[in-house]
């Protein structure tokens, strides 16, 4: 007995079926009260996200060890009054300076008035310490918005910006979108299950199983968190819904699409279940484990954020895949052929036309069977028109801009963003976020004249000492989240590494913002070659070729750039022109691995078929059998990406949009025409350097019939199939 044969009997065993059900209700209950503790588990600070050996985390944990400053995000409280400040304006902000002592982590300077005298700026340094340092920042920064507004003047605006300000505000975005990402998320795929299977009932089953196989996802994460030190923050969070919806729904169409091929050939559901778990286990496989891989590529990056997204999505697409190939087949087993009602599939009389092949000429009949000969007629027209066409969208990409500033990370306007602007209209642009410089405290004085003299730096505080090291805040003439502000930070590093002896370090908002960038940088160098390389070993092992590989993975390389280029455009509509760092590399991450998905599918139907029929038919059936299935998990999966819009995080947005207009594209283009036309105008060297098992020009009607493919005779008035060579 092979190793499908014997993975297939458990799911689709009469009794056997019974006790795989009986796991995974054991494992849901268990499940459940674990996973809705991801959310307490998540890790939002700055270690969570920062490059792990750039010299601002350097810097920051110099901070945490000698001067306990956690996560130092002071709140900065910004007083306006547009004919000019008044007495009683400055004694408003003078009493909350006094009253927001009890929240601070030091002494609070002095209310500092603007040169024009219109505004007021009052800093109050807030750190977070512990598991829930964070939430008592956001909870003083709250305190302070409320209190700093009681009693305010008339006419006097009062907003709270800074590093402090822009956590809360992220915070409050971001709070309670567990919830509705999720409703969004099942009522995609609910929906579209829906006019998939024009079933009321089966719709159902598959969904039933992705949600727990989600549910345990989010267990085994939490675990992971809690246990063994993995790193979850609200990104990583939100993808794994996503990703673990899109999959395992996707797995999901497969296998019901080809259960429902066997059901017409076996009078057996068991049997029927057992034959289409061992036919379709090696293409989900192999879809798993090239994602799964793909995504463990990112333990090679340095940003934090980006290594734990790795592990933690890896996880989903496992559990995905267990689950659709336990839990999927043993349910629609135990409910029967009924849960197809009104288009019950029926095995057909030994004998009849439909003996085995029934699903396969109804689908050569339609719509996907002719567009599979119309690219046979002229594959190399097809698969040059296709390319040039990727090729021309790609160009918009040449446009890409990345960095978002504060305020276009945000889909609305939080009062940071206001509060930032008015701040930056009467006092330095840095005084928001001041750079921090650690260094030796002999070295003090030299430290302190370097920033003085450093071009773009508009004010430096008296240094503090603690030990042996000290401390030295500065502010920056422009905003902490402009590229001038980088520059200015880069030419500091320049001056203070140049002191003998100080062992410098330059923190701070704008220089993790420069690292960030930076290691996104490399990753990318890094990141993005090793996952190419991993598919391609996957594509290797699975179809015994060297060919196809390289010819699929290039497909999906320039699908993946024409739909950058698309995306840019749409992102300018959109109003949103500036992207997140990491958008290129999630992008590459998710439309390689994802996007190979469906080219697997269906290549690996086509090495099957074509082992019957012969290559180009092969091929051509291929298409026709997988084409409505592979349409609908590719709608499934961009549809459940584009869910992460109802975040309102720019960068969330942006990338659930690239990953849909990419999913389509490799959907309805790559896999529909461009892949097909390779396969034909190449032939079975397609193949090499293994060969099909019966070569093209065996007639098709000597092929035998045990395996249930008889080769479908071409519509009225259109070549036969057999017939057709590439070019012709």
């Amino acid at each position: 007995m092979s190793v499908w044969k014997r993975l297939a009997v458990w799911p689709a065993g009469a009794r056997t079926k019974w006790l795989v059900l009986l796991l995974w209700l054991l494992l849901a209950a268990v499940a459940g009260p674990l996973g809705s503790k991801l959310t307490a588990a998540q890790s939002n600070d700055a270690t969570a996200w920062l490059p792990k050996s750039a010299e601002s985390t350097l810097a920051f944990r110099d901070g945490q060890d000698h001067f306990d400053i956690g996560n130092n995000l002071p709140a900065v409280v910004v007083y306006t009054r547009a004919d000019g400040i008044t007495p009683q304006d400055t004694a408003k902000a003078e009493g909350d300076r006094a009253r927001f002592a009890r929240y601070s982590a030091g002494a609070i300077a002095p209310v500092t008035t603007s040169q024009d005298h219109k505004a007021l700026l009052l800093t109050v340094p807030l750190t977070t310490h512990g598991d829930d340092g964070f939430t008592e920042l956001t909870d003083h920064v709250k305190a302070i918005r409320h209190e700093a507004r009681a009693g305010a003047p008339a006419a006097l605006k009062v907003q709270v910006t800074g590093p402090g300000g822009a956590a809360t505000d992220q915070a409050e975005v971001f709070s309670g979108v567990d919830g509705p990402l999720l409703l969004a998320t099942v009522t995609v795929v609910a929906l579209l299950l829906l006019l998939t299977y024009r079933s009321p009932v089966l719709w159902l089953v598959p969904l039933i199983s992705v949600g727990m196989s989600a549910a345990l996802a989010n267990a085994v994460v939490y675990l992971l968190a809690a246990h063994g030190g993995l790193v979850v923050n609200g990104q990583s969070a939100s993808v794994l819904t996503v990703l673990v919806f899109g999959a395992g729904t996707d797995y999901a169409l497969l296998l019901i699409a080809r259960y429902r091929e066997e059901l017409r050939r076996h009078a057996d559901r068991h049997e029927a279940m057992a034959t289409a778990l061992r036919r379709s286990l090696p293409a989900v496989l192999a879809s798993a484990t090239t994602v799964t891989l793909g995504l463990l590529c990112l333990l090679a990056a340095q940003m934090n954020s980006t290594r734990g997204l790795g592990p933690v999505a890896a996880v989903g697409i496992v559990v995905a895949f267990l689950a659709m190939t336990t839990l999927l087949p043993a349910l629609l087993v135990i409910m029967g052929r009924w849960l197809f009602w009104p288009f019950v599939p029926h095995a057909a009389e030994a004998g009849s036309e439909a003996d085995g092949d029934m699903d396969a000429r109804d689908a050569e009949r339609g719509v996907w069977g002719r567009i599979g000969r119309s690219v046979a007629r002229r594959p190399r027209t097809v698969w040059v028109a296709g390319t040039v066409v990727l090729a021309a969208f790609s160009l918009g990409g040449l446009g890409l801009r990345t960095g978002l500033s504060q305020a276009d990370s945000f889909t609305s306007t939080p009062e940071s963003v206001v509060g930032q602007r008015a701040l930056a209209e009467h006092f330095p642009a840095g005084s928001a976020a001041p750079f921090d410089v650690y260094a030796s405290a002999d070295r003090a004085d030299q430290v302190t004249a370097a920033l003085k003299s450093t071009s773009g730096v508009a004010h430096v505080a008296a240094p503090t000492r603690s030990g042996g090291q000290v401390h030295v805040q500065a502010v920056l003439a422009d905003p902490p989240d402009s590229k001038a502000a980088e520059r200015t930070i880069d030419r500091v590093r320049t001056a203070v590494h140049d002191v003998p002896g100080s062992s410098a370090l330059v923190g701070g908002d704008t220089a993790t913002r420069l690292d960030t960038a930076r290691a996104y940088t490399h990753d990318e160098r890094v990141v993005m070659p090793l996952i190419l390389a991993v598919v391609f070993l996957v594509l290797v092992m699975l179809l015994r070729a060297l060919v196809a590989p390289v010819l699929l993975l290039a497909s999906v390389a320039l699908s993946f750039l024409a739909a950058l280029g698309i995306s840019v455009l749409i992102f300018r509509g959109l109003g949103h022109p500036r992207s997140d760092e990491s958008l290129i590399l999630m992008g590459f991450l998710f439309l390689v691995a994802l996007g190979v998905d469906y080219t697997i599918f269906m290549v690996t139907r086509a090495r099957e078929e074509a082992a019957a029929l012969g290559h180009a038919p092969g091929v051509i059936r291929a298409v026709a059998v997988t084409g409505g299935v592979i349409t609908s998990a590719g709608l499934v999966l961009a549809a459940t990406f584009s869910v992460l819009g109802v975040l309102p995080s720019v960068s969330m947005l942006q990338m659930g949009l690239l990953i849909a207009v990419g999913v389509l594209f490799d959907t309805l283009l790559v896999r529909t025409l461009l892949v097909p036309a390779l396969a034909l105008d190449v032939g079975p060297r397609l193949w090499w350097p293994s060969r099909p098992a019966r070569q093209e020009r065996s007639a098709p009607q000597e092929q035998p019939a045990e395996a249930g493919h008889v080769p479908a005779p071409a519509p009225a008035g259109e070549e036969d199939p057999a017939t057709i060579r590439p070019g012709h």
